[in-house]
C-alpha cells in the first residue's frame, strides 16, 4: 500500500490553509444571501465526498495537507466545547480534480472522540473523512455555519495555488459519531464552480 504524502509543519502552527480563522456565522441568520450554484454545494446534505466523486471521476483526488496534534483555534475549540488549550487531531486536506483543488477542508477531532473503535480516524491517511461519517447511521449533525472566506484569511503560499481572487463559501458543522464529537469545515474554491459549469 502506498503511504500517504503529507506535508509536516510544526506543531504550534494551527492551520496550514488559514492566517486567521474565517468568521463562521449561523446557516439560520437572516442576513445571508447565498447564490444559487453556491447554495446546492453548502446545503448538500449528504456526503460531499460521494458528490464531488460522481463529478470527478476516476479523476478525484485527496491530498493530505497536514494531520497532527495541534492547538485549534480559539473559536473550533468553543464550537466542541472544550479548551483550546488541549491538543487536538488537526487534519487539512484539498479534494481535488486531477491536480486541481475544488475544496479546502479542515477538521478538529479532540482525543476523546479517537477512543475505542473511532481510533482509525487518526489513520486516515488520503481516504476522505466523510466516507467513514457518511457510512454510519449513527451520525449526528448539528451547529451549522457558514463563512465568506476572504483571500487575506488565507496563508500566503496557498492563494495563488488555490486560485483565490475572490471570496470563497464556506460552510462547518459539529457532528457526534459513537457518542465523540468532531469538527468540520470545507471552504468551496472559485475553481469549484469554474469546473461544474465547464462545457
Amino acid at each position: 500500500m502506498r503511504a500517504a504524502r503529507c506535508e509536516t509543519f510544526p506543531l504550534t502552527a494551527p492551520s496550514q490553509l488559514f492566517s486567521r480563522p474565517p468568521r463562521w456565522v449561523p446557516a439560520a441568520d437572516p442576513r445571508w444571501s447565498v447564490p444559487p450554484a453556491v447554495a446546492a454545494w453548502l446545503f448538500e446534505p449528504g456526503s460531499l465526498t460521494h458528490r464531488l466523486k460522481a463529478l470527478c471521476g476516476a479523476e478525484f483526488r485527496l491530498r493530505l495537507l497536514v494531520q497532527t496534534w495541534a492547538r485549534p483555534f480559539p473559536d473550533e475549540a468553543r464550537a466542541l466545547d472544550l479548551s483550546a488549550a488541549h491538543r487536538m487531531l488537526v487534519r487539512e486536506v484539498l479534494l481535488q480534480w486531477q491536480d486541481r483543488p475544488l475544496v479546502a477542508a479542515r477538521s478538529i477531532i479532540p482525543t476523546r472522540t479517537l477512543r475505542g473503535p473511532l481510533w482509525g480516524l487518526a489513520r486516515l491517511g488520503e481516504r476522505p473523512l466523510g466516507e467513514l461519517l457518511f457510512a454510519s447511521p449513527r451520525l449526528e449533525r448539528s451547529g451549522f455555519e457558514l463563512a465568506e472566506v476572504d483571500p487575506a484569511a488565507w496563508r500566503s503560499e496557498r492563494v495563488g495555488m488555490l486560485e483565490l481572487g475572490t471570496r470563497a463559501w464556506g460552510r462547518r458543522s459539529r457532528y457526534v459519531l459513537d457518542q465523540g464529537p468532531l469538527l468540520v469545515a470545507e471552504v468551496f474554491l472559485p475553481s469549484l464552480f469554474h469546473f461544474e459549469s465547464r462545457p
